[in-house]
């Protein structure tokens, strides 16, 4: 089996994530349907893979940072179930799921891995896109004691923190509920802000009180000037620089809200803020 390292999805937090892993001084393989992004790594060092199927031929760790669980799913198993996927890699490769996905979709890739002698891992990660440049992401991570081992240098180019969650879909679980309190604290902020602005207060004053007492953390504080900022530059700038983030909070909080209704929990909360949280980072309310 080849020493690559394989990387699909090359985003603002996969194109840094990728380019990070040229520190490890092994052949590392870049793919995505976009060819800028490609090309830009290749000029830095990397290898051009043309299709998954490189991938398979040319790496012993896959990492996948796609935007969805259907995007995924099509990297898995090939296009039109073409059998040309990820899951056709030789037994012994490990390939880890950075992207957020259903628990119940992470689970049932797992199983058809390990027939196929595949470790599948899912390795979702927060810190964002500046993280990512600055290699100080946290990766939560499900899988075995062995497969956590084998990761971690690969992560550890970008990032400042690893939890090993436990077995594979814990690290999709524990994604899933970092992203509930991320989301509902941009929705506490916005809300918290339109209050204050309504007394005849400041958001300064409101993120000074905030910060005393450690309400409002930087996440929070950033998601509001930087909003704020860009909505004085008119609707169309805020919609055209927040809708796709708008768009994936919603996306992120229904695949809570699933994994919570198969294991009987009751999310009322997150299923307000799920309704409204486009609304939030477009500042319609």
């Amino acid at each position: 089996m080849s020493d690559g390292v394989g990387f699909v999805g090359l985003g603002n937090i996969g194109k840094p994530i990728a380019r990070h892993l040229l520190k490890l001084g092994r052949p590392v393989w870049v793919h995505d349907v976009e060819v800028g992004p490609v090309a830009e790594l290749v000029k830095l060092g990397a290898q051009r893979a043309h299709t998954p199927a490189d991938l398979v031929r040319e790496c012993s760790h896959i990492g996948i940072c796609v935007r969805d669980t259907p995007d995924v799913e099509q990297l898995l198993y090939g296009s039109a179930g073409s059998g040309r996927g990820l899951l056709e890699a030789p037994a012994g490769t490990l390939v880890a799921v950075h992207s957020t996905v259903t628990h119940e979709a992470m689970l049932r890739w797992a199983r058809h891995a390990q027939m196929r002698g595949i470790h599948l891992v899912d390795a979702p990660i927060t810190g964002g896109a500046s993280g990512a440049e600055a290699a100080t992401l946290c990766y939560m991570v499900g899988a075995s004691a062995e497969a956590f081992a084998r990761c971690q240098p690969v992560f550890a180019t970008s990032s400042a923190k690893q939890v090993h969650a436990g077995d594979v879909g814990a690290g999709t679980a524990l994604k899933l509920c970092n992203n509930i309190m991320t989301y509902a604290a941009f929705t506490a902020i916005d809300e918290a802000s339109r209050l204050a602005r309504a007394g005849g207060l400041t958001l300064e004053m409101l993120i000074e009180v905030g910060r005393s007492n450690g309400v409002v953390t930087p996440q929070m504080e950033a998601f509001i000037g930087n909003r704020d900022k860009v909505a004085a530059m008119g609707p169309e700038a805020l919609a055209k620089a927040f809708a796709p983030f708008g768009a994936l909070g919603r996306k992120d909080l229904t695949a809570a809200l699933e994994s919570a209704e198969k294991l009987g929990v009751d999310l009322a909360a997150t299923e307000r803020v799920r309704q409204i949280i486009e609304d939030v980072f477009l500042a319609r309310r």
